[in-house]
């Protein structure tokens, strides 16, 4: 393979990245896994029954699906099978075996946790670019401790102060990799709307704009976030109704990722089609947005607004 020494060296990038949470990495394995069978020629089907495997498994596997990472004796079965250079699979095994590592959020019980959040959470970790569209709230990534108190308590009436206190602190927890040597680039769009509807007290309102301010001020000093507000009235803000947020990862080894939120639950879109469609739409809404510089006077004019 002429491109064997490329592919390896685009593995090896990851060994070296603490940032990459398990959820990538099972994602990065199963997608090699995945190109090495297709080099082979064989489909899903044929290479599972090669190795005893049932489809629903080896679908598992090639998807990086699973709370935690596959049988490293697996993996070794289907790198036989798929005839891998030594030199490639000792790094796919490696990745695997680095995946089995612990992150910080895995501490939080399952209720305040579930699944399709903590997937979420990995693959922000992992991310390069972050880029989100916020329609009703501020972004989380943006929030400040007594804004989110605020919306976690108005949007679980029923938790306690304990249950309400966790989940600000994970919530403050996870804005910690913007401050990262490497964050990933954060660029929010967040519609008028969320600016205008006052949440809680008028001064928890006035800090959190503020907030927003003064990260979009730290923007013009090669800052990687980047907050634009669109505007109410713009013809684009009706393309979506629901937030999103789309992830772009290092290299391209794993497609990009459109995370949409639900009541109970959450959806992952990968397929290129579907992720292409979001961006495109993000792009639509990033050119109808007010610019950063914009983006500060109207914070500054709300602010003052607040203020009488």
């Amino acid at each position: 393979m002429s491109a064997l020494p490329n592919r390896v060296e685009s593995l090896e990038r990851y060994l070296q990245r603490p940032s990459a949470a398990p959820v990538l990495l099972k994602r990065l394995v199963g997608r090699h896994l995945t190109a090495l069978r297709e080099e082979a020629g064989l489909t899903q089907g044929e290479a599972a029954k090669s190795v005893r495997f049932s489809n629903s498994k080896l679908c598992r596997i090639e998807q990086g699906d699973g709370k935690k990472p596959v049988e490293e004796q697996d993996v070794v079965l289907l790198l036989r099978l798929y005839g891998a250079d030594p030199d490639e699979a000792a790094v796919v095994r490696q990745l695997l075996r680095q995946a089995e590592g612990s992150v910080w959020w895995q501490r939080y019980n399952h209720s305040m946790l579930p699944d399709w959040l903590e997937q979420f959470i990995g693959l922000q970790e992992s991310a390069e670019t972050i880029r989100t569209y916020e329609v009703q709230l501020i972004p989380g990534l943006l929030q400040t401790e007594s804004f989110a108190r605020t919306v976690i308590s108005l949007g679980l009436p029923m938790a306690g102060r304990a249950e309400v206190e966790d989940r600000t602190r994970l919530r403050m927890r996870r804005q910690e990799m913007l401050k990262r040597p490497d964050p990933p680039a954060l660029w929010a769009l967040v519609d008028e709307s969320a600016l205008r509807r006052t949440l809680g007290k008028p001064e928890v309102m006035r800090e959190q704009l503020q907030h927003l301010l003064d990260v979009s001020t730290l923007s013009d000093e090669n800052s990687t976030i980047t907050l634009q507000v669109v505007p109410q009235d713009a013809p684009e803000a009706l393309s979506s109704n629901t937030p999103f947020t789309h992830l772009r990862f290092p290299e391209q080894d794993v497609p990009d990722v459109v995370y949409l939120e639900q009541l109970n639950g959450a959806e992952f879109l990968e397929r290129p089609e579907a992720t292409v469609e979001y961006r495109a739409l993000l792009d639509r809404l990033s050119a109808a947005a007010l610019t950063p510089s914009a983006t500060r006077e109207l914070l500054q004019k709300t602010i003052r607004e607040l203020a009488t």
